[in-house]
């Protein structure tokens, strides 16, 4: 831009990645108390645990605190009898990169999993949302060497996902398909 006595300026954006997983679980949230309200499930983000060091009474509002331990999952409830926790994960790449899921995290989603409780990721990719179960997850980490997810392997594996920015993302139908997987190969045992 030019401005008088040709003085030239210009402004470098400063991108924020810290927060670009919040449109995903805004849309989430937005879910799951649809689902709560239509008693459908109970789905909650669990919080992270912090330690409070400072907290300043007149104000009303905590002054120093730091995180007490790593986080599992960022959500967890029960459907249709199913004990359920899933994690939010969003890209801008064409892959996910596998460092974006802590290794405390692989190891919660197998222990869900060897307990019989459901776990996933919901993944925002090239601007689709997919649910992605726990077992392909693991499948894929276990047996590949790469160190991300392509988005061809998502979409193969992964259930395409329905959302718009007013009613969220509605994740029912792909884990309604895991649950008769779930069944299906149950009986085949």
């Amino acid at each position: 831009m030019n401005y008088p006595g040709n003085v030239k300026k210009t402004y470098i954006k400063k991108v924020n990645y810290g927060n670009r997983g919040m449109d995903l679980e805004n849309l989430i949230s937005i879910m799951n108390e649809y689902y709560i309200e239509k008693n459908i499930a109970v789905i909650y983000k669990k919080p992270t645990p912090i330690q409070v060091v400072k907290y300043d009474y007149e104000k009303k509002r905590i002054s120093d605190a730091y995180y007490k331990n790593a986080s599992t999952l960022d959500y967890n409830g029960i459907y249709k009898g199913y004990y359920i926790e899933f994690d939010a994960k969003n890209t801008n790449k064409n892959y996910l990169p596998i460092n974006n899921i802590a290794p405390h995290q692989l190891i919660h989603i197998k222990r869900i999993m060897e307990h019989g409780g459901i776990a996933f990721l919901i993944i925002m990719i090239n601007n689709e949302c997919f649910l992605l179960s726990g077992e392909d997850l693991l499948d894929f980490i276990n047996n590949s060497d790469r160190k991300s997810i392509p988005y061809d392997f998502i979409k193969e594996k992964g259930y395409l996902l329905q959302y718009n920015y007013l009613k969220g993302i509605d994740y029912k139908p792909a884990l309604d398909n895991l649950i008769k997987e779930r069944c299906d190969n149950e009986k085949k045992d």
